[in-house]
């Protein structure tokens, strides 16, 4: 399960200082600037950095679009030739960061956990945010496609995504964010089912092992969108009137999402608690019919025992006190007789008890 990773500061570094940390990035980081109003959709893969501020302070609404890490020479790059809030920088590059809203002067800064699901491993990748009144700025360490959908919908004329400003599209990468969690749930939903079913027939250490893994995948689940929440509640309020009030009321949609994966990974981790129980309590159901037969085995044999045990002792046949049965011709045969029934016997009265 590959989960994200904090780089972070040696203590007692001054706030805002980008450090030239490692980048570790499945995939190169690439850059593409997109212009777009009611009548027209412009976009430019790797743009230059000298001409970004020209670009993004123009008449147009503009989206540049950051996908990977990137490192401390080009944030400096780029906060150098548009206005990025140190602390905002600081955040992108570190990573791993809890998401939340961050208000800078003119700009707010936003950082949402996105959940990923690749090769039936779960991932959690941050989208970080950067609003300004004329332009956005996303980054986002997860795969390139995800955007597709939003990308889509700026390509078709007449959507609300064209008609809207910034705010709507801001809305647009939440939900599509947040909604990334629902086909991730929907898959660990299948698999609990599976496990019950798999208890059903007996347990498996096997299975358990498939619990931890799934109990595990919603515990992280859990912590990237329980705040989230706050986050967007705090959109919602928007003090500082970011939001016009047609956009607030698809953020309240957004909202009811955030609350609906919430209400299912609790379901979830509720059912995952209750399948670890069921498999201790199969466990020891189990062991405990084994003990049952070896308990009965062990009562059966005890008068056997007892019998064979008394004609066995090796005292002298010719004695008058020698047991008469030891020179009788069918002693033996009627010993075993004796063992079968007294063993068919015991097995009919435990069966009466229900014991067997």
């Amino acid at each position: 399960m590959r989960l994200f990773r904090k780089r972070y500061h040696p203590p007692g570094t001054a706030p805002g200082t980008l450090n030239a940390f490692e980048v570790q990035d499945d995939q190169p980081r690439s850059v593409q600037l997109i212009e777009y109003s009611q009548d027209h959709i412009k976009e430019i893969q790797t743009p230059e950095m000298s001409k970004l501020g020209d670009s993004l302070h123009s008449d147009h609404l503009t989206w540049l679009r950051v996908n990977g890490l990137p490192d401390s020479d080009w944030m400096k790059a780029l906060g150098g030739a548009i206005e990025i809030h140190p602390l905002a920088q600081e955040d992108i590059l570190n990573g791993g960061q809890r998401s939340k809203i961050e208000p800078y002067d003119s700009q707010f800064f936003v950082v949402i956990d996105v959940p990923d699901l690749k090769n039936k491993t779960l991932s959690i990748d941050q989208l970080y945010i950067l609003w300004h009144k004329n332009y956005l700025i996303t980054f986002y360490t997860g795969r390139r496609d995800m955007f597709d959908p939003v990308l889509k919908r700026l390509h078709s004329e007449g959507t609300r995504a064209r008609k809207f400003g910034l705010d709507y599209l801001i809305y647009a990468i939440l939900d599509l964010a947040i909604d990334q969690a629902f086909p991730i749930l929907e898959h660990l939903g299948t698999q609990l089912e599976n496990l019950e079913e798999e208890l059903m027939d007996g347990p498996d250490e096997n299975v358990l092992h498939k619990i931890h893994q799934i109990k595990r995948q919603i515990i992280h689940l859990r912590r990237a969108f329980w705040p989230q929440r706050d986050v967007i509640s705090q959109l919602m309020r928007d003090e500082d009137h970011w939001f016009s009030q047609s956009v607030r009321l698809y953020l309240r949609d957004c909202y009811d999402h955030t609350i609906q994966i919430m209400e299912l990974i609790e379901s979830y981790r509720d059912t995952s608690s209750s399948l670890h129980d069921l498999y201790l309590s199969s466990a020891s159901m189990r062991m405990n019919d084994i003990m049952k037969v070896l308990a009965i085995i062990s009562t059966v044999f005890i008068p056997l025992t007892f019998i064979a045990g008394i004609y066995g002792m090796n005292f002298q046949a010719n004695s008058k006190w020698a047991m008469p049965e030891l020179s009788w011709a069918y002693g033996y045969p009627m010993v075993w007789c004796l063992f079968i029934i007294i063993t068919i016997g015991m097995l009919i009265w435990f069966r009466k008890k229900r014991w067997i």
